[in-house]
């Protein structure tokens, strides 16, 4: 099992930054890669951004590529989601996942509790 725990989340005015926060504990060798996924109301769950553990093969989804960045810490098993240039249409809750990364992108195992993000306009 890995657990997931995120951090950051909050308010923030249109074109503000946050920057959350993901801390990975537990079997943390049975994955791969980690990323970050957000829900919005009355929508699917979607994919935002990847990384991986070893070569740090990054993949973003086109409506953050360029506002968004992703780092990882390997020695603690923290992964960040910097969010710059914010719209409100990136309100969501914020979701940390653990898994591998294959041909097709991202694939979740594991999931965090999720943390609120809203952007006001």
């Amino acid at each position: 099992q890995v657990q997931l725990v995120e951090s950051g989340g909050g308010l923030v005015q249109a074109g503000g930054s946050l920057r959350l926060s993901c801390d990975a504990s537990g079997n943390t060798f049975s994955t791969s890669a980690m990323g970050w996924f957000r829900q919005a109301p009355g929508k699917e769950r979607e994919f935002v951004a990847g990384i991986s553990w070893g070569i740090g093969i990054i993949d973003y989804a086109d409506s953050v590529k360029g506002r968004f960045t992703i780092t990882r810490d390997n020695a603690d098993y923290t992964v960040y989601l910097q969010m710059s240039s914010l719209k409100p249409e990136d309100t969501a809750i914020y979701y940390c996942a653990a898994g591998w990364r294959s041909l097709s992108g991202f694939n979740p195992e594991y999931w965090g509790q999720g943390t609120q993000v809203t952007v006001s306009s």
